[in-house]
């Protein structure tokens, strides 16, 4: 499994009343596709799964993989707070036939290294499938650490990590120490820097609303091997990513998302939709953001 380019985690749209909307959902999928990012996620925490219940889970993602019907890879996420819950979810991705699964710490539990190990290793049984770990502290209330790393290294499976500490020193120690693990960026405004340290992925949630100008970065990275232009792009994308950080996340990807065209409808509690007032500050950030890259790469 080759995690090279732009993986969009895919929203997750509601209806009016609540409800999982999958004609929009797969107006999505269809957005997507049609804007040449790489890979689709689903069940993580942008397509709010833990406001989602174990059915409404496994129908998403199956109906995802019906959608894409082999167009582009198709990444399962496996978060839960339970082990069980988590290999449930990696059992029903191999039944789909799912190209890859992503794998994270449980949340809350604050397991050891050697337990998060377990926990991987567990799913990792479960499926044999290529598996993406995801490191999110913030969410998940611990990191993986070395030690976490010595009890899976005899696994042919985990094959990438989406990194989402936002300590560069991780990085760092991941290109050094872990080169057989391909480096997805998960933490948007390092995205120049993973790039720099030889990253070739990028795991970005803004990507549901301006797929191409987040491919406009990994083309300029990666691709063409462009840093000076990466930059300007970089420096385009920073205030989208500052005004992300705000503490409103999926509210304003959702939001983004219907500036774009497409029905992701509300948010499922307890958060909930954005102010007024936010709105047209994220509508003018987008504006602005797409007329100065379309400027940098047409002058390319």
């Amino acid at each position: 499994m080759n995690f090279d380019g732009i993986f969009t985690p895919a929203i997750t749209p509601l209806s009016s009343d609540g409800q999982i909307n999958y004609s929009a959902f797969g107006e999505v999928i269809e957005y997507l596709i049609e804007s040449k990012v790489h890979g689709i996620v689903v069940g993580g925490s942008t397509g709010e799964y833990y406001a989602h219940t174990v059915a409404e889970r496994v129908k998403i993602a199956g109906r995802a993989k019906d959608i894409i019907n082999g167009r582009l890879p198709l990444v399962v996420s496996t978060g839960g707070i339970r082990t069980e819950d988590s290999v449930y979810f990696a059992e029903r991705a191999k039944e789909l036939e799912a190209d890859a699964l992503m794998v994270g710490s449980p949340p809350y539990a604050l397991p050891t290294q050697k337990e998060i190990g377990a926990h991987v290793l567990a799913v990792d049984r479960a499926a044999g499938l290529p598996i993406m770990l995801y490191n999110y502290p913030a969410r998940m209330g611990v990191a993986m650490d070395e030690e976490f790393f010595d009890a899976i290294a005899h696994s042919k499976n985990i094959v990438a990590i989406k990194e989402s500490s936002g300590e560069m020193n991780r990085l760092h120690r991941l290109a050094q120490s872990h080169p057989s693990i391909q480096i997805s960026c998960g933490w948007d405004d390092q995205a120049l820097e993973f790039f720099a340290w030889g990253a070739r992925s990028w795991v970005c949630a803004g990507s549901n609303f301006i797929p191409r100008e987040h491919v406009a970065l990994y083309e300029a990275c990666v691709i063409e091997k462009d840093f000076a232009k990466g930059r300007r792009i970089m420096s385009a994308m920073l205030p989208l990513m500052f005004f992300l950080d705000g503490g409103r996340f999926v509210q304003s990807i959702k939001h983004g998302s219907e500036l774009s065209g497409l029905h992701p409808g509300g948010v499922r509690a307890p958060l909930q939709p954005l102010e007024e007032s936010e709105k047209q500050q994220l509508k003018e950030i987008i504006r602005t953001l797409k007329q100065n890259v379309a400027q940098i790469i047409g002058e390319a």
